[in-house]
Formats: structure tokens, sequence, C-alpha cells
């Protein structure tokens, strides 16, 4: 039987820049398909690292905004994105009746902003990026991926 591994890495970026070259690291590391949570206060960075993601999945990062008020978007690249945001929603139940299950068994990366509020409903095995502010552009990138069977 196949063992289940968690790998846990820090990142830092001091810029803009820096946080595109990360997102296309990111995409490489992060299981496809499969979900990640995003947390981080407001103004850390969530969305901007979506914007980073889908850029190296060859979708236009003109195209990736913050869907806090329509709850989902859809990019559609090299791979797709299902990009959720549960900051407006009031808990759980409202998060499942968005039906994201069905996006969750999809052949697609779905990144949710705000994860932390709807986390009972994400799959056992999604990956998580938490992102704390150091400074006006620099921000530290806590990535955990698990890989192998979930339990």
């Amino acid at each position: 039987m196949e063992k289940r591994s968690t790998r846990v890495i820090s990142l830092i970026s001091r810029s803009e820049e820096e946080t595109e070259r990360l997102g296309a690291t990111l995409l490489e590391l992060l299981p496809y398909p499969g979900v990640v949570a995003l947390t981080g206060t407001l103004g850390a960075g969530k969305t901007r690292l979506v914007r980073a993601i889908a850029q190296a999945a060859g979708i236009d990062p003109a195209a990736v905004s913050s869907p806090t008020f329509v709850l989902l978007h859809e990019y559609e690249g090299e791979r797709t994105i299902y990009h959720f945001d549960a900051y407006r929603l009031r808990n759980e139940e409202e998060f499942l009746q968005l039906g994201p299950e069905e996006y969750f068994a999809r052949e697609g990366l779905c990144l949710i902003e705000w994860a932390e509020r709807v986390e009972h409903a994400l799959p056992e095995n999604h990956a998580e990026i938490r992102i704390e502010i150091l400074g006006e552009t620099e921000r530290e990138f806590f990535v955990r991926v698990d890989y192998g069977p979930a339990k």
C-alpha cells in the first residue's frame, strides 16, 4: 500500500515579478487535478497568487479577478483553473450549495480563497497555501502538499 507523505515549504516573494515566478513553481508542485486552500489576511495577495498560477498555466492574467461577488470563476488554459472565493459566505452550508464537489471531481485545479471559512467542506487530501505579509511588497508563502492516498 502506498504511503502518504507531506511536503511543507516556505517561500518568500519580494516583488510582483518574484510572485509570477512563484506561480510557475507552484503550478508544477501542486497536485493536478487538485484542491488548494488559500488563506491569508485581506490584502495578503491571494488573488495575485492565483493570477500568477493562472499565467503559468497559459491563462491571460488580465482575465483573472477576485470572484468575491460571483463566488467562482473558471479559466481555461493549458490547465483548467476553478477559482473560488468564500469571503462573502456565511457558512460551509452556503459553500456546499455552490456544488464544489462537482468541481473537485473535475480535471482541474480548484483554488479557494478564504478557505479557512469552509475548511470542513474541503476534501481531506487538499493542499494549503498560507500567505503572510512581511512588508509592502514582501510575502511569505507556506505551502503544504500531501502526496499519496488519503486515509
